[in-house]
């Protein structure tokens, strides 16, 4: 019995040692002022239920993100949802420990965005980037992994880390390569 309790222990430490080693590292060097600006929502992958529309309803998003100051960022997300194309504006500041943004709770965001526990900015090039979002609303978490561009269409490249990304964090299930409407994404054009 003591073997055995000892062989569960070693498995579940080198799963959890493996799960930690393969997890996406956030971008420490980034620099804010080249991520800065507009950027099309290519894909998306989620476990928040009922996020996305229906296919033939889906459209691309859009992101504009710009540094207010030294340690705080603005970001409006718009997004073709089931009832229809909204748009989202939140402040972030930057975590004093951690490469991640958040919003303090008390701002008087939008209540749709209370609660966005991190922002994450996982690789970019600046022409593709990938975003790690993790939102958090009475007492429920969500995350969701982004795939950003540039221009309204990816590469290969981008879309294979993407979908390699969505498997590490057990999103694969819940992903979506956005069509190319891009008519919901403008009406956040700066």
């Amino acid at each position: 019995m003591k073997l055995e309790m000892a062989l569960a222990i070693a498995l579940v430490l080198a799963v959890a040692s493996w799960t930690q080693d393969f997890f996406p590292k956030e971008a420490h060097n980034l620099n804010w002022g080249k991520f800065s600006g507009f950027w099309y929502i290519i894909a998306i992958a989620t476990d928040t239920k009922g996020f996305l529309p229906a296919r033939d309803k889906r459209k691309l998003g859009a992101s504009v993100v710009k540094v207010q100051r030294t340690g705080q960022l603005r970001v409006v997300i718009a997004f073709s949802r089931p009832q229809g194309c909204q748009s989202r504006e939140v402040i972030l500041k930057k975590d004093r420990k951690k490469p991640v943004f958040r919003n303090p709770l008390s701002t008087g965001a939008s209540p749709a965005v209370k609660g966005v526990k991190g922002f994450h900015v996982l690789s970019t090039d600046y022409t593709h980037g990938l975003v790690y979002l993790r939102l958090g609303r009475a007492g429920n978490n969500y995350k969701s992994l982004l795939l950003l561009n540039r221009q309204n269409i990816s590469s290969f490249l981008s879309l294979r880390e993407f979908l390699d990304t969505c498997h590490t964090l057990q999103l694969t299930k819940q992903a979506a390569i956005l069509p190319k409407d891009d008519s919901c994404a403008h009406t956040i054009l700066p």
